[in-house]
Formats: structure tokens, C-alpha cells, sequence
């Protein structure tokens, strides 16, 4: 079925998608050995229920040790997590020796089970710089209302390998795919029915070693599309990428766009959400799909739908209708689609001041957005962190006139300092080095609220990754919430 069985495979990285790449190889008859730098994640796997009894798994003194022992154990194939770099000794090392290097997203193509008639669930799969888990999210609930038995996965979620080999009552009708451009690094033949690129804008160079070689993962989202390929009207470079994707025959260029469709392109007609792309009226009209009434609730309190909001439907609704959703369920998917957290979220006032979470704005073109909403002078910025290998002069210039403040935070200031100086020299700026017992966010949101002036609004849009002080995206959001909460209750909104 597979072709992995009695194959050796190294699986390099333990967290939890590389533990279910273990239980799913084993599971295929293939021979599994786990590699991981981390003590804590092979302590996991020793312990947890999802790698098998008698399964190999070697610690690694560091990246260098880690790619020796990989390559010297000469592999059929490596599985390798989304946390190794594409220029790491792993990657560069496992190219020079000819080894055969995969995603846990072509693995579990690869196992995907079949359904009772020998078919396989489709895949719908979408990548972007930004607005990934709010379209993915919003294109699983779409496919929910039409009565599919749809599981958003890829890069959310269950482990994707887990879901596709699933079978049964439980198995999937469809998947709704979120690809980073880590793990389309090393897909090589998954085959989606639809897929979409949102954006693309500079992010992840330290990971990929350079902008051309980030898009160029992105652009593989593309490959081997059987019934459209899904683009931003608004992004040139995604149509680009289209046109020179190697699809299957047949497959179809539409563009979403928010202004009037034309052909073969969904859209907005004042406020409706329409379709000229599927059915056998676009050539004479427009299939009406939803309204902004209907994204309303995701909107923060007291503003018009974001624009990114309504781009993010239109492709969802884009792959949905490539799937065959009926239009009434796209409305009704996008009614049901209550949203994620961290992003410009309105979390607490204090003194006059709202507070407001976007911490899921971990690049440039994604903290843009958030203070291209919001009006000249008025925004005490919290920001920082990971910056990636990015710089920031593009964001600053174009966003200047909104900053009342800056509050920096995170290991790597300087960029954003040195583009604040560069071309908001007349902004006030105050970091934060935080002790050892978390104080962090407490002390940003002091000094914020400091800064700001009733009518104005603190944003946490960090246009940096959190690992550097925080678990993950969502922990620094819930940090400053509670902070900002906290501050309301002890001065009043």
C-alpha cells in the first residue's frame, strides 16, 4: 500500500507530530528510529503511548551530531520535523548524501487510508505568510455545514499523518490542509483538489537562508492541483506562482479579489460575497455566497468587517466551491465560524485606554494590518521578539503616523529599534529587559499604559515569533491579557 514496509526510516524531531510519524510507520511495517537534541522530547516519546515498545531513539549532542548520526545510519528515507532549518548540517547534509527527505505531510500522503470504494479523501490544502489558521478554520467549518466530516490539520491541530491514515466511521471526507512553508520544504507529490497561497511577504529567512528560497516553498503548494489553484488578486506574486505551477491538466487559475469579480474570480459587490469562478452561470452572473453581515462577528467590537477578514472568506469560500459546496453552505460555514484567539482581539479598558491582543501577528505584513486599522496617533505598540532574519523599515515608514509609543520586548530589538530611529525618530521608545521570574508583560503593559492617553489603544502586535520568551503565540497573548486585565480591575476602564 505504502511502500515503506521493512523500510528504515529516521524520524528526526519528537514533539508530537514526529512521535505520531513513529506510530504511523510502524503501523505501515516500516522499521522507525526517533532522533532528537532535545532530552525533554525523548523522555516524551520513551513514555508516551504513541511510539511503539523496542523503537530506537538517539539523543544528539547538537545539530552536527544530530545530522552524522542521521546520514551514518543510512535511512531509506528521513522524516524530518518542521523545527529543522532548511540551511541546517540535516538538511544540506541529507541533500549531499542522497537521501530521500520527507515532510510528516507527504508521509501521511503517502499512508493515506482508502475509503471503502478504493477512493482517498481529498485534499484542500492552502499556505500564506499570514491568515492561514483563520482560512483553514473557516474552510473546515464551510465543509462542516455541507454535512462533510471535514478535520482542519497540517499546521494545526491533530497530527495530520494521524487523521489521513484514519479509518472507518471517523475517517475523513475531507481534509482541510495548512501548509508552512517548513513543511512544504520537503513535500514532494501530495496532489491536492484545490489549493491557495494567500500572500506572500518576507518571513523566515533565518529558516530558509533567503526570501527567494521562502517563496519558493511556498509556491509548491501549487503542484500537481487537480481542479483549481486559488490566488490573491490583490498579491501579483501568487498568480505568478500559479502560472508556473506543473498541475494536472485541467486545473483552473481563480483569483479572489475584494473588489467587483470579474471571470473565473470571486469577489465583492457591494456587500456580498460572490462567485464568478464555479457554476454554470458565471459567464452571465455572480452566485451570491454570503454577506458582511455574516462576518461581523469577527470584527472587532464596534468596527467594519478587517479587510484581511473578508479576503481570508473569499478564499476559503474559493476552496470550498472547488470541493462543490453548495453557496448556502458557505454562508452557513461562515456564520458558524466563531474564530480564533490573538488576533486584534479587544481583551480589557483601563482608564480610557482599550487593550487589544494580536499576538498571532508574528511578521511584518501581518502587524501592518493591525495598525493600518487604527487611527494616526493614537497606538501605544507593543513589539518584539523573534525577528526571523527580517527587518522592519518598510513597516515603521508606512505605519509612523499611528504610533503615539513603542514598547519593545523580546530578545532581538534591535531591528525594530534601529527602524524606529530611522524613521520614527520623534516616537517614544521604551524597552523592556524583563528579570528571570516572567515579569515580561506585566512591565510592558505598565509601561504601555503609561504612554497612552484616553481614546488610545495599547496593541500587542509583535511582528516577531514568541519562542524566545514564550511557549508559543498564544501564551504571550494570554500573558498580555492578563496583564491588560489586571490593570482594569485595579483602575477602572
Amino acid at each position: 500500500m505504502s511502500g515503506l514496509s521493512g523500510a528504515r526510516v529516521a524520524v528526526v524531531g519528537l514533539g508530537t507530530s514526529g512521535r505520531a510519524a513513529i506510530e504511523a510507520l510502524a503501523a505501515a511495517g516500516a522499521t522507525p528510529a526517533g532522533h532528537d537534541v532535545s532530552e525533554a522530547a525523548l523522555e516524551a516519546a520513551r513514555t508516551g503511548a504513541e511510539v511503539p515498545a523496542g523503537t530506537a531513539l538517539h539523543h544528539a549532542a547538537g545539530p552536527d551530531a544530530l545530522a552524522a548520526a542521521v546520514i551514518d545510519s543510512r535511512p531509506d528515507v528521513v522524516v524530518v520535523s518542521p523545527g529543522v532549518p532548511a540551511v541546517s548540517p540535516l538538511h544540506t547534509g541529507a541533500a549531499a548524501a542522497g537521501l530521500t527527505v520527507w515532510s510528516e505531510v507527504e508521509l501521511a500522503w503517502r499512508l493515506r487510508a482508502p475509503r471503502p470504494d478504493g477512493t482517498f479523501a481529498p485534499w484542500l490544502t492552502l499556505t500564506g505568510t499570514n491568515g492561514k489558521t483563520t482560512t483553514v478554520g473557516m474552510l473546515e467549518s464551510i465543509l462542516t455545514a455541507a454535512g462533510e466530516r471535514a478535520e482542519a490539520v497540517g499546521n494545526v491541530g491533530t497530527p495530520i499523518v494521524r487523521v489521513a491514515t484514519r479509518r472507518g466511521p471517523d475517517a475523513p471526507d475531507v481534509l482541510a490542509v495548512e501548509l508552512s512553508s517548513f513543511q512544504l520544504h520537503s513535500t514532494l507529490s501530495v496532489s491536492p483538489q484545490a489549493a491557495a497561497c494567500l500572500n506572500i511577504a518576507p518571513d523566515h529567512i533565518d529558516w530558509h537562508g533567503s526570501y527567494e528560497a521562502y517563496a519558493a516553498d511556498k509556491a509548491k503548494v501549487y503542484e500537481r492541483t487537480q481542479v483549481a489553484c486559488v490566488y490573491n488578486e490583490a498579491d501579483p506574486a501568487t498568480r505568478a506562482m500559479v502560472e508556473e505551477a506543473d498541475v494536472v491538466e485541467g486545473a483552473r487559475a481563480v483569483g479572489f479579489t475584494r473588489g467587483t469579480p470579474g471571470l473565473g474570480q470571486l469577489g465583492l459587490v457591494e456587500d456580498y460575497l460572490v462567485d464568478r469562478a464555479f457554476g454554470a452561470e458565471r459567464r452571465h452572473s455572480a452566485a451570491e455566497l454570503a454577506t458582511l453581515a455574516d462576518l461581523a462577528h469577527l470584527a472587532p467590537q464596534g468596527t467594519e468587517v478587517p479587510a484581511h477578514v473578508v479576503a481570508n472568506a473569499l478564499a476559503a469560500a474559493a476552496l470550498a466551491r472547488a470541493h462543490g459546496v453548495a453557496p448556502e453552505h458557505v454562508r452557513d460555514g461562515l456564520r458558524a465560524y466563531a474564530g480564533g484567539g490573538h488576533r486584534i482581539e479587544l481583551v480589557a479598558r483601563a482608564g480610557g485606554v482599550s487593550f487589544v491582543d494580536d499576538s498571532k501577528a508574528t511578521n511584518a505584513h501581518a502587524a501592518a494590518a493591525s495598525l493600518g486599522a487604527q487611527p494616526a496617533g493614537t497606538v501605544v505598540w507593543v513589539a518584539g521578539g523573534l525577528a526571523k532574519g527580517a527587518r522592519f523599515d518598510d513597516l515603521v515608514r508606512a505605519h509612523a503616523d499611528r504610533l503615539r509609543a513603542v514598547v519593545l520586548i523580546g530578545t532581538d530589538r534591535e531591528p525594530l529599534r534601529s527602524a524606529l530611529a530611522r524613521h520614527a525618530a520623534d516616537v517614544p521608545v521604551i524597552e523592556v529587559v524583563p528579570g528571570e521570574d516572567g515579569s515580561v508583560m506585566p512591565c510592558a503593559v505598565t509601561e504601555a499604559a503609561r504612554l497612552a492617553r484616553p481614546g488610545d489603544t495599547v496593541l500587542l502586535a509583535p511582528a516577531c515569533a514568541s519562542m524566545d520568551q514564550f511557549a508559543g503565540y498564544a501564551a504571550r497573548g494570554e500573558a498580555f491579557t492578563r496583564a491588560a486585565r489586571e490593570l482594569e480591575g485595579r483602575i477602572g476602564r
